[in-house]
């Protein structure tokens, strides 16, 4: 009977590649010059396509349930997650209370506390029109680990001076006690991915970094340095030099003693400004810090000093709230512009963040219950939870694990749903926005006909002295040539490269086979 069944194992095992064989052989000439190039010949690929409405496979598949490193198409389960949890319209709500009295002099006899909400922009990336989150396709997150950024337009400290105008504006003068940030919502926790080392927190200003734009100046000077947000808890010490045309940008950022920035090395003569960033070690003291600031720029007087470490032992148990007056409000946009920001931009620290968003939504505190959560949605959703392995919010955890067949499921459930504008809306463009902006050139027939998330992890093979392109994902909507609407996964998994310029060229393949399905149906 053992035997038999081994040999009915052995069997299926074969007949799996047989079917394997034949279907990858319908591939197009195209796609299959692609994948068959030697470059790739020790990567992995899956890809499956199918009709959006109809769920029909209109292309030959390559490995639809085998699990592959999703790395940032994690987002789009956790998004989808959390637009089910909290609600497309869903607004954080991050209120000031005073505890004390006010006398007629407007002398706050106590302290002014500020409740975080979790709200990942605090009013900082409000475009003009004040109607959506200001984005950029090369936004400062990314700026360390891909050597360019580029800064919004929008005051990061907008929303806490909008707070401090209300708090004047309630009859306070003077704050003779503290300022405190009540950062008790959730966690903190920490990013799971190795390579990243921000703090989940519910107190986010600027995404929690310093802003360090380095600009050009003669050979052999001092390059001019500005940095954002100015505050009293963090100085800047410059030793970057400017270098010859022709000699290459190299900036390192240092800490030598708490609250200095130490930036050295070289920029390029000539070059446009260089953006990096500085990832705040405390950020509820950050904030604190920098509400006191935007409390005197209002006109408030602060007894406290601005400098020192969030005093959370003061912080009054949280069902005293209910007795306490407010004395600020500061409401988000719907959470929809959230969802486009994590998507469009690939915004790590919102994706993580949003686990624990849907932890708290559910009674909880921990990214563990928030990723219970996430299951539960996606178990309802009808997704195979056989094909999926998650263990953050992000993807580059380096053990998230997803099937092509998964996403297509997903994906085909989202678009049932009243919300499926909103998400998939949410998508970065092919050649037009975020991390799908430059894949293409504007004249790209499928420029504007693909809105999917990127996912990109990277890691270096030091023994080899090369890049180890662990994954390059892609999963979304594909609108053809003859306007069928297709739904897509795309997935390369290890592949080594001697240079980012390598990586570069592998990355646009996935643009070359969604053309050639594209062009195709």
């Amino acid at each position: 009977m053992i035997v038999g069944v081994v040999i009915i194992g052995i069997l299926a095992s074969l007949i799996g590649t047989l079917v394997w064989k034949e279907s990858s052989s319908k591939l197009s000439p195209e796609i299959r010059d692609i994948m068959d190039s030697p470059e790739f010949a020790h990567t992995t690929w899956g890809l499956l396509v199918v009709d959006l409405e109809t769920g029909q496979q209109v292309y030959e598949s390559l490995n639809p349930a085998l699990m592959f490193d999703p790395a940032s198409t994690t987002k789009l389960f956790t998004v989808a997650a959390a637009m089910d949890v909290l609600g497309i319209d869903y607004r954080f709500q991050t209120p000031v209370y005073k505890r004390g009295q006010v006398d007629a002099s407007g002398q706050l006899d106590g302290d002014l506390i500020l409740v975080a909400s979790g709200d990942l922009t605090m009013g900082g990336r409000r475009t003009p029109d004040g109607q959506h989150i200001e984005y950029t396709d090369y936004d400062h997150n990314d700026a360390n680990a891909l050597g360019i950024g580029v800064l919004t337009q929008a005051d990061p400290l907008a929303g806490l001076d909008g707070l401090a105008q209300q708090a004047l504006n309630s009859g306070i003068q003077v704050v003779k006690g503290d300022v405190i940030i009540d950062d008790r919502l959730f966690g903190p926790g920490k990013s799971v991915d190795p390579g990243e080392h921000y703090i989940i927190t519910p107190i986010v200003i600027n995404d929690n970094l310093i802003d360090l734009s380095i600009t050009a100046t003669q050979p052999g000077s001092l390059a001019q340095i500005q940095w954002r947000p100015q505050t009293a808890g963090y100085t800047v010490v410059n030793q970057v030099t400017t270098a010859s045309q022709g000699e290459e940008t190299s900036i390192e950022i240092e800490s030598p003693s708490p609250g200095k920035i130490l930036l050295k090395g070289q920029v390029t003569a000539g070059a446009t400004d260089v953006v990096r960033t500085y990832q705040v070690e405390d950020p509820a003291s950050f904030a604190r810090t920098l509400f006191i600031e935007a409390l005197k720029r209002a006109g408030v007087t602060v007894n406290a000093s601005e400098l020192g470490k969030n005093p959370s032992q003061d912080l009054p148990h949280p069902s005293d709230y209910a007795t306490m007056q407010q004395v600020a409000l500061l409401e988000s946009l719907p959470f929809s512009e959230y969802a486009k920001l994590i998507l469009k931009v690939s915004h790590n620290l919102g994706a993580d963040t949003l686990l624990y968003l849907m932890a708290v939504q559910q009674g909880g505190k921990t990214m563990t219950e928030g990723l219970q959560a996430e299951l539960a949605f996606l178990r309802s959703a009808g997704v195979d939870l056989a094909g999926v392995v998650l263990r953050d919010g992000q993807g580059a955890s380096g053990s998230n694990y997803i099937c092509p067949q998964a996403v297509i499921q997903l994906l085909r459930y989202m678009s049932t749903r009243n919300d499926f504008q909103a998400y998939r809306d949410a998508l970065p463009i092919m050649g037009v926005d975020g991390s799908l902006a430059h894949l293409v050139e504007r004249d790209s027939p499928i420029r504007g006909k693909v809105l999917a998330k990127t996912g990109t992890h990277v890691s270096f093979d030091e023994a080899n002295s090369r890049i180890l392109l662990i994954s390059r994902a892609l999963g979304g909507y594909l609108t053809t040539s003859s306007g069928r609407d297709l739904v897509f996964a795309l997935y390369l998994n290890n592949m080594s490269v001697t240079s980012m310029e390598e990586c570069m060229a592998a990355l646009n393949k996935h643009a070359s086979i969604l053309n050639n399905i594209y062009q195709k149906y």
